[in-house]
């Protein structure tokens, strides 16, 4: 197996349990893929399981209801960032909440909080949350696939705003974008562990900006305009990998 084809190779997310020498089936999403991409028993493909590092595997069996990896190497390389960046993103309708959460993903953030305020359009029952947060973890899981991370960021169960407020980290520096603001994340001193607040389409509430503040979220502005809902999280999280994380 030589470099160039393992450069090349897919990346398939399964449950934790990976170790050299194993042989195992594929889940089903991954089975799929494999077929969607008509790879072939002895084609190369990565396997990670979340839990750090990534394996060198070989198609062993490709059949009906059943695709089979031989596990060969476990290399130890990581491709997360150095910051941990806790995304709570107010719940907005359709591809936008997909759209943010993968490139979110993609930018490093470490945790994703969906959070419902007065003005998101989607409303979910238990049921539908429920239905929901399984489909974002897979949002999630298919963009570590995409950009090499081997750490799969969790989406927690959706909160409001409300109880979100009530349970931050005492040590991590808490931003809310606001275009009127008068501090630049430049004008802030370089942290480690962030927490940013988006609102959702139309925007938090002034309410809902004065809890936030009080619970001690700093207003920052990127500039003079108004960003999308699905825009604004990946403006705040590419400048700040960019001034304190991956640059």
């Amino acid at each position: 197996m030589n470099v160039t084809s393992m450069l090349s190779a897919p990346r398939f997310h399964v449950p934790p349990g990976l170790s050299p020498g194993a042989e195992l089936s594929l889940p089903a999403r991954a089975a799929q893929h494999v077929a969607v991409l008509r790879l072939r028993p002895g084609d190369a493909v990565i396997l990670f399981d979340g839990c750090g590092g990534e394996y060198t595997c070989t198609l062993s069996r490709i059949a009906k209801g059943e695709t089979r990896v031989r596990v060969a190497t476990r290399n130890d390389v990581e491709r997360e960032s150095a910051l941990d960046i806790t995304l709570a993103q107010g719940l907005s309708s359709g591809d936008r909440m997909d759209y943010a959460l993968q490139k979110a993903t993609e930018l490093g953030v470490s945790r994703i909080q969906p959070i419902a305020t007065e003005r998101s359009v989607v409303r979910l029952s238990d049921d539908r949350a429920e239905r929901k947060l399984t489909h974002w973890q897979n949002v999630v899981i298919a963009a570590c696939e995409q950009c090499g991370r081997n750490h799969v960021p969790e989406v927690a169960p959706v909160l409001t705003l409300a109880a979100f407020l009530t349970a931050i980290r005492a040590d991590a520096l808490r931003l809310l974008l606001a275009p009127e603001a008068e501090l630049r994340l430049r004008d802030l001193q370089p942290a480690s562990t962030i927490e940013v607040l988006i609102g959702p389409e139309g925007g938090l509430t002034d309410f809902e900006r004065q809890s936030a503040e009080r619970a001690g979220f700093t207003p920052v502005r990127l500039g003079p305009r108004v960003l999308r809902t699905e825009t604004a999280p990946l403006a705040a999280i590419s400048t700040l990998q960019a001034m304190w994380g991956d640059a």
